[in-house]
């Protein structure tokens, strides 16, 4: 069982690089950054796919840790590196984009203007837009979020 687990983890990690590393490509981001890009998109995907599914964490939480994550990833490689953080950072959000969410509450809204109003119509289309609105937010306040931190010329207090 725990093997079992083991491999899917590995799997999600290994597959979400493979986004990363495209959506890195279409950015122009130098070529030596893009296996940087690929491991950042791998791991907040893994993160967010471990606290999901293996942690009791609901999705949008599981996102928000996530790219809080691959945010500070990002802001160390980004030091090291003499680059801007968003080089290494936007192309390893992507792959946690809900899209999945966003279709089907399209889909549900489509069906709900061409079959007329439909109770089981709405709460689809509702309850999966606002999951992709949340898991949205969780996304661009976890991006913004350490930088905010780290980047502070005020104290917090």
């Amino acid at each position: 069982m725990v093997m079992n687990i083991f491999y899917t983890v590995l799997q999600d990690f290994g597959l979400a690089a493979v986004p990363a590393v495209g959506f890195a490509m279409i950015f122009n981001v130098p070529k030596e950054a893009l296996k940087y890009c690929a491991v950042a998109g791998a791991i907040g995907h893994a993160l967010r796919f471990s606290l999901y599914q293996i942690g009791p964490l609901p999705i949008e939480w599981s996102t928000l840790i996530a790219a809080c994550v691959v945010s500070v990833i990002g802001i160390y490689w980004a030091q090291k590196w003499r680059a801007h953080p968003k080089v290494f950072t936007v192309a390893a959000i992507i792959p946690m984009i809900p899209g999945v969410n966003a279709f089907t509450a399209l889909l549900a809204m489509v069906d709900l203007e061409r079959k007329g109003f439909s109770q089981e119509l709405l709460k689809t289309a509702i309850d999966n837009g606002l999951r992709a609105f949340f898991i949205i937010a969780a996304l661009a306040v976890g991006l913004a979020m350490p930088g905010l931190l780290f980047y502070r010329r005020k104290p917090v207090v």
